[in-house]
């Protein structure tokens, strides 16, 4: 049978269709030389304006406000100025025609053996974890796509992993913390020890953040922070930790810095603090620290068990009550500040039931700091004297409404000589120098969300302010005064902070009753004692 040919229309259309796609490409590439300089202002527009939305989101809250008022202000003399607004026309335009232009394409560089060899070991190591024999598609496997289990990587000048967005399966038991802890434990191992990585699980997506966190400032010295009353600094931690950032001075720089802030007073949440540490980790710095924050505002007494003269130097200050040190001191000092809590309380609510504020030594704070208790508790049990730690019930529990507040300072080996009532009510928390995660977890209440190391310098710690977050914590140096080894500096910047000294009084000095005081007590260095109310004075007595 013979064929039958076939249409015109069939035989000779690809030509057409060929020389109809080349008329295309030729009007297209004509329309794009001649829309060029549009296509690339545009471009550059748009580049600006991720920029400037990058910039904005980089931007603290706080400082916001002052930079739309800086761009309002250009704006309006622009539009004052005598062909301003034409002038930025052209300059924008300029600019965009810039920033739009396109660069020379580069080819990307091919994977580097050595950190292919990294991720390798890591996915390898991560397989036995992320893998089950029942997975139809598994995503961890030996010998698997890397690219599938690792969305994001970036090293580090030495080419170890800086930070790893790694997937992982949805059946991986995320919410469990034992779950968790191996991995960060593995990751950690492989990915290089002697630097801190935080983990930040995304149990939505199913991904696992590993960032390595540069280490802290050490080189901040105390001074006058910018904080409200109430508000302590602890020290300072990351920028991904808090939203908010104090600005310091360092020599004649200016830096902005994270703080972790702790607030006291009536309101607050956590008025009482517990500091851990080991030997030389920077316990009793943070209490100095803490102690130069406390006398802006308020009243101090110090205890120190350990009797090392670390707080001689703010002896006869003003707002200073007492500085000791020994037994008999302490549990005197202790007991007034007892009867100071109750006679704090029953002024007060004197002063609520009749419709008025608190007086004004009230409402003034009053800090108790305690240095080593323990170490008075055990001379006590030996000499048979009651421990002078269980005259802290009273400020521990009503020390928030009579605007009391104790900050107790001892070694993480010595924390099991604490009183109950002590561990009980100081929910804020500090752990210095070295530990496990198991030994932070003990104190904190929660893990850290970052690998802690061995090597620490000295104020290098973890906070947490009762149920919130854990954050990493460097305190401000504050040395001794009178230690001829400390920094030059940083003595010098704890003198600036310390108030005048106190005048020299009379020994024995009758009040409006009659009755003598004795001015070697705290009592005699607080308020005046005829601002106590006779009803607060047999309280006391």
């Amino acid at each position: 049978m013979a064929r039958r040919p076939l249409p015109r229309i069939l035989s000779n259309g690809s030509d057409r269709i060929a020389r109809s796609r080349e008329l295309a490409r030729a009007a297209a590439g004509g329309a794009t030389d001649v829309l060029h300089p549009l296509i690339t202002i545009t471009r550059g527009l748009r580049r600006l304006a991720a920029a400037g939305r990058r910039t904005w989101a980089d931007t603290p809250k706080d400082r916001r406000g002052p930079l739309l008022f800086l761009v309002a202000s250009v704006i309006l003399v622009v539009a004052l100025v005598p062909y301003g607004p034409l002038l930025a026309a052209i300059t924008l335009m300029a600019a965009s025609a810039w920033k739009g232009r396109e660069g020379t394409p580069t080819a990307p560089p091919g994977p580097d053996p050595a950190r292919t060899k990294r991720l390798r070991a890591l996915y390898e190591a991560l397989v036995p974890y992320f893998s089950a024999a029942e997975d139809p598609d598994p995503l961890y496997a030996h010998g698997g796509d890397l690219t599938r289990a690792f969305s994001s990587c970036e090293f580090d000048d030495t080419g170890r992993v800086s930070r790893l967005v790694i997937r992982y399966p949805a059946y991986f038991t995320d919410s469990e913390p034992a779950s968790r802890a191996k991995i960060e434990q593995l990751l950690h191992a492989k990915s290089g020890r002697g630097r801190e990585y935080h983990f930040a699980w995304d149990e939505e997506g199913n991904e696992l953040t590993v960032t390595v966190l540069p280490p802290l400032p050490t080189d901040i010295a105390a001074q006058h922070f910018v904080t409200a009353p109430g508000e302590t600094v602890l020290g300072f931690t990351d920028a991904t930790g808090v939203q908010r950032t104090l600005p310091l001075t360092h020599g004649e720089e200016q830096r902005d810095v994270p703080p972790v802030l702790w607030r006291t007073g009536p309101r607050c949440s956590e008025p009482h603090l517990l500091i851990a540490g080991t030997p030389g980790s920077g316990t009793t710095t943070l209490v100095r620290s803490i102690a130069l924050q406390a006398l802006q505002y308020g009243d101090i007494l110090i205890i120190e068990g350990a009797d090392t003269g670390e707080y001689a130097f703010l002896t006869g200050r003003d707002g200073v009550l007492a500085v000791e040190s020994g037994l008999a001191g302490a549990s005197a000092s202790l007991e007034w500040a007892n009867h100071e809590t109750e006679r704090r309380l029953i002024a007060a609510n004197r002063a609520r039931q009749a419709g008025h504020p608190p007086p004004d030594d009230v409402r003034r704070p009053l800090w108790i700091l305690l240095d080593r208790p323990t170490v008075l508790g055990q001379l006590a049990a030996a000499d048979g004297r009651a421990d002078p730690q269980a005259l802290l019930q009273v400020p521990l529990r009503h020390g928030r409404a009579a605007n009391v507040t104790v900050v107790v300072a001892e070694q993480s080996d010595a924390l099991d000589g604490l009183p109950d009532v002590v561990l009980q009510h100081t929910r804020a928390r500090v752990v210095l120098g070295p530990a496990t995660p198991e030994e932070l977890e003990a104190v904190l209440g929660a893990p850290p969300h970052t690998t802690p190391v061995k090597d620490v310098p000295p104020g290098r710690g973890y906070a947490r302010l009762g149920s919130g977050p854990v954050h990493r914590l460097q305190v401000p140096a504050a040395p001794d005064p009178h230690d001829e080894t400390a920094d030059e500096q940083h003595r010098q910047a704890v003198l600036a902070l310390l108030p005048r000294r106190s005048e020299p009084v009379a020994s024995s000095t009758p009040n409006a009753s009659g009755a003598p005081v004795d001015h070697d007590k705290p009592a005699a260095r607080g308020a005046p004692v005829e601002s106590v109310p006779t009803e607060a004075l047999a309280v006391e007595g």
